[in-house]
Parts: C-alpha cells; sequence; structure tokens
C-alpha cells in the first residue's frame, strides 16, 4: 500500500522554550518567517502524503489555525493588492493535503500520542513526523527517501544518524546489521541506554514508517521509560513479527527541541532566504565573531 496519511504528536508542553511556548505551540516557533509544523508537512506533502493527522493537547489552536483558511487576512491582502502575499498564504497547506485534529487527553508519551491516531490511519501504513526535527538535505526530504525505501520493501522503517555515544541517553538506539545503500536492517532497539549499554552509535530520530500492526503493540505495551507509553518499546516488540529497516538520511538535521539547535537552524536558513541571505551574511561578518 501506499503511504498516504501521517502522523504529526503536536500535544507536548515545549517546557525547554518557555515561557514563548505559555501559549503558543512549540511547533508553531518560527524559523526565519516559516513555522517548524509547516517544513514537516511540506516534508510529508513533498512525499506523496495526502492525510495530515494532528495529534494536538490544550492550546494548540494555533496549528488548526494556521493551516485553516484566513478568510479576513486573505481578503485584506487582495483589497491591498498584495498578490503575492496573498498565495503565501492561501498556499500554507500544500495542494492536495487535507488536516484532521485528534485530541490527546493525557500527555502519556510519544507511543500514546500515535494510538490516538488509529481510528483515522486504520489498517493502513503510515508516517510519523516529529516537527523538532527538522531535516534539511537540498533535494529529495528525508520523507520521501523513506517512502521509497518502503515501497521497495514493504516494511517499516526508522530515520536514524550517527550520534555521540555520550548522548544515547537522549535517542532510542538501534541494534543493526551492515549499512548498504544508506539502509540496514534494525536487529534491536533500545530507549534511552546509558552510553556504556548502547547497541551503536545509530539513533533514532523524528521519522518513522509504521505498518498498522504497531497499533495492536502500542495497546498492550505497558509503560516504559518515564512512565510513559514509548513508541520504541512497540517497535521492539514489532521486531518479533516482521523486519523493520533503518536509514541513515541524506541532509542535515536540527533538533529544534533544543535552543541551540533550534539557533543553528534559524542562522542557517538565514542565510539561505532569498531576501535575506546577503544582508545577513553581511550582519554577521561585521561582528567579528
Amino acid at each position: 500500500m501506499k503511504i498516504k496519511k501521517a502522523v504529526f504528536p503536536v500535544a507536548g508542553l515545549g517546557t525547554r522554550f518557555l515561557p514563548a511556548t505559555k501559549a503558543s505551540p512549540k511547533e508553531m516557533l518560527p524559523v526565519v518567517d516559516k513555522p517548524l509544523i509547516q517544513y514537516a508537512v511540506e516534508e510529508a506533502a513533498a512525499a506523496g502524503i495526502e492525510l495530515m493527522v494532528f495529534v494536538t493537547g490544550r492550546n494548540k489552536t494555533a496549528i488548526s489555525n494556521h493551516f485553516d483558511k484566513a478568510y479576513e487576512l486573505e481578503t485584506e491582502l487582495e483589497h491591498r493588492g498584495k498578490i503575492d502575499k496573498l498565495e503565501l498564504v492561501r498556499n500554507i497547506p500544500p495542494a492536495g493535503v487535507n488536516c484532521v485534529y485528534i485530541r490527546q487527553a493525557e500527555a502519556l508519551g510519544l507511543g500514546h500520542a500515535v494510538l490516538c491516531a488509529k481510528p483515522i490511519i486504520g489498517n493502513e501504513p503510515f508516517a510519523v513526523l516529529l516537527a523538532d526535527d527538522l531535516i534539511e538535505n537540498n533535494g529529495r526530504g528525508c520523507m520521501e527517501e523513506m517512502v521509497e525505501i518502503y515501497e521497495s520493501h514493504g516494511r517499516s522503517v526508522l530515520a536514524v544518524e550517527e550520534i555521540p555515544l555520550d548522548a544515547s541517553e537522549s535517542y532510542g538506539v538501534v541494534a543493526a546489521s551492515e549499512v548498504v545503500d544508506n539502509v540496514t536492517r534494525v536487529e534491536g532497539i533500545v530507549e534511552k541506554p546509558k552510553p556504556e549499554e548502547a547497541p551503536s552509535n545509530l539513533g533514532v530520530v523524528g521519522r518513522y514508517i509504521l505498518t498498522p500492526r504497531i497499533f495492536d503493540l502500542l495497546e498492550t505495551v505497558g509503560r516504559g521509560a518515564g512512565g510513559e507509553i514509548q513508541l520504541t518499546d512497540a517497535i521492539a516488540q514489532l521486531l518479533e513479527h516482521e523486519l523493520v529497516y533503518a536509514h541513515r538520511f541524506s541532509g542535515k538535521r536540527y533538533d529544534c527541541g533544543a535552543k541551540l539547535g533550534y539557533l543553528e537552524a534559524t542562522v542557517d536558513h538565514a542565510l539561505q532566504h532569498p531576501e535575506l541571505a546577503e544582508d545577513f551574511r553581511a550582519y554577521l561578518k561585521s561582528l567579528n565573531l
């Protein structure tokens, strides 16, 4: 089956960015002039995904408003003759994309957030994208690469990258066989292992393609690290039933769930922005850093 649906878990509190995220979702933090969640939706749409399923929480209405039609704004822009801005606003949801919103009533972890999407996903393979991870490669997006791998193998696919072992407690880490053409078979996966217990230096980042069997496992896996339902634990059980592949994606990942990663993404994107790049580069040079 084709990958036509994607889940975006956006119910988190974003406490690392307080007070900015007190009333505004962390996924709406802008990188230059576009919020994080829009980068993720555009990546999914470029991979051929048509239905975007947002698993939301309280104070997340800004996300649905962002992808909704803004009649008053569009009317005002048209009245003022700002046609370029009008087209920009109208194209925020990519053409052919539909959005659905589901409430995650309790903050019970990533696995629980994915499980909340089961009524919409049904018995289909699907993608999961975490907007915190902004991935750029100036070419095909990470999800497009993963969809291609799924279509070749028909199995779940996890995006991974090499990580410093001393950072292993911040990742799900896979035990994997030899990497061939940036794809490897997953032999095991551990959530946030201590460095001395990490099975490899390949950490899972916020892109997944999962088969629908994952829902049955999420319903029974129980709470894991942090007292939450961990997606990693369900994937570990999935390995007992079917093959899972890991993909070392092209490009660069920005960890925008951390302040430093967010600032790095902002600077790099500003240096590539068609309107800002030249002036911003000149400003950075003037600082004599």
